[in-house]
């Protein structure tokens, strides 16, 4: 794992996601590492092992080239690689035991809350929603669950964009013997590192933005505890979702773009957003930057941009739900799919696809939501769709 003295002589994070895990092969010179796709792996003698590594399940030179990388960008000790974000997400689930209870963001993916909701609580696990941006809920939560050991937090949430004070949050859970987790996500270490801000776990569906360009599945957790590292390292080995070599690799080619990708992407959500905010048809736009965002204060403190992510309703008078299906679907450089974060935008309609498992819960989403995962295209080319898509649609 990273060594604070290097970390010190390289702390510009656009040079680090360049080298981070990706040093040069000592044997051959290779610029770009090697995927090491060996199963197994020769011992010396019987239980002496040869740089750490015997099976592929429990190591593998290019995951830990990964999980370094990923613990260098959020200023960890430790990184620790999945098959998936979800794989990820139940790894944390084996730090609780039955009757434990998690507190977790009233407004989170979709995914999340059903494997809280429908396979946690099978196991003695309690999932309670809270508005985590209201820090007074936040108390009030805390001090009515006194069974509560963690509290899951996703800052800006999928798909409201809300922020949520991760230091504030940290403090409260903190005082009450609970863990903070941050699923960060849609901010990348590029934008907000949330273990600087004190939480205990970074969670991170590599799939998006991390590797960035649509082609791979992946999970990761960071932290600087070695006491959890510990308990995770040995619940990834044992319950074996790990990604595969060439995943890995795949994830540790989309960093060294990743602050690049990010610029772009946040300055073209920004004006696309104030485009929207513009449009008659649109009711409400949703992002961290716009001035009028009830946070604007909270995010110029913790994060570095207000990110690449945009959601905004049709407005009833509109067409409402049905006009913003209409819209989502009629686009021709925002791709009408799910997943976020990579170098081409996409479209959705939430509560019909990543949020549909929500539906007539306390999390459903509004029906007339459109969200757009910002890409790298020209912006005068994003808004022209949109403009298209609008017209199109129109009665």
């Amino acid at each position: 794992m990273p060594d604070p003295k290097d970390r010190e002589r390289i702390d510009r994070f656009e040079t680090r996601t360049v080298h981070a895990g990706a040093e040069p092969d000592p044997a051959t010179g290779a610029v770009i590492p090697a995927i090491e796709m060996s199963t197994t792996f020769k011992q010396n003698a019987v239980g002496e092992l040869r740089e750490g590594y015997d099976y592929a399940r429990t190591d593998n030179p290019t995951r830990r080239a990964l999980e370094a990388a990923i613990a260098d960008l959020e200023t960890g000790q430790h990184g620790i690689a999945y098959a998936s974000g979800m794989a990820a997400t139940q790894n944390v689930l084996y730090l609780l035991d039955p009757g434990d209870a998690i507190l977790i963001s009233d407004d989170v993916y979709g995914g999340t809350w059903r494997l809280a909701d429908r396979v946690w609580r099978r196991y003695g696990i309690e999932p309670i929603p809270v508005d985590l941006s209201d820090l007074d809920a936040l108390a009030r939560a805390l001090a009515d669950n006194e069974t509560v050991r963690l509290v899951w937090v996703e800052t800006p949430t999928n798909p409201l964009l809300k922020i949520v004070d991760i230091s504030a949050v940290v403090r409260l859970a903190a005082g009450r013997g609970a863990l903070t987790v941050v699923d960060n996500t849609f901010a990348t270490p590029f934008l907000q590192r949330p273990l600087e801000l004190g939480a205990d776990i970074v969670l991170h569906s590599a799939t998006k933005y991390l590797g960035g360009h649509s082609d791979v599945v992946g999970g990761v957790l960071a932290t600087r505890r070695d006491d959890l590292a510990e308990r995770l390292r040995f619940n990834q080995n044992a319950a074996g979702a790990v990604p595969s070599p060439f995943d890995c690799w795949l994830v540790l080619r989309g960093l060294r773009t990743l602050a690049l990708r990010m610029e772009r992407a946040s300055a073209s959500a920004a004006l696309l957003a104030a485009w929207l905010g513009g449009r008659g048809e649109v009711d409400r736009v949703r992002y961290p930057g716009l001035p009028e965002h009830p946070d604007r204060d909270l995010v110029r403190r913790q994060m570095h941009l207000p990110g690449a992510m945009v959601s905004f309703e049709v407005a009833e008078a509109a067409g409402g739900a049905a006009r913003a299906r209409a819209i989502a679907g009629c686009t021709r450089l925002f791709t009408l799919a799910e997943s976020l974060g990579a170098v081409e935008s996409l479209i959705e309609v939430p509560a019909g696809m990543t949020h549909q498992s929500v539906a007539e819960t306390p999390l459903a989403v509004p029906a007339a939501l459109i969200r757009l995962s910002v890409g790298i295209e020209s912006v005068d080319d994003l808004v022209a769709d949109l403009d298209a898509a609008f017209a199109a649609t129109s009665a």
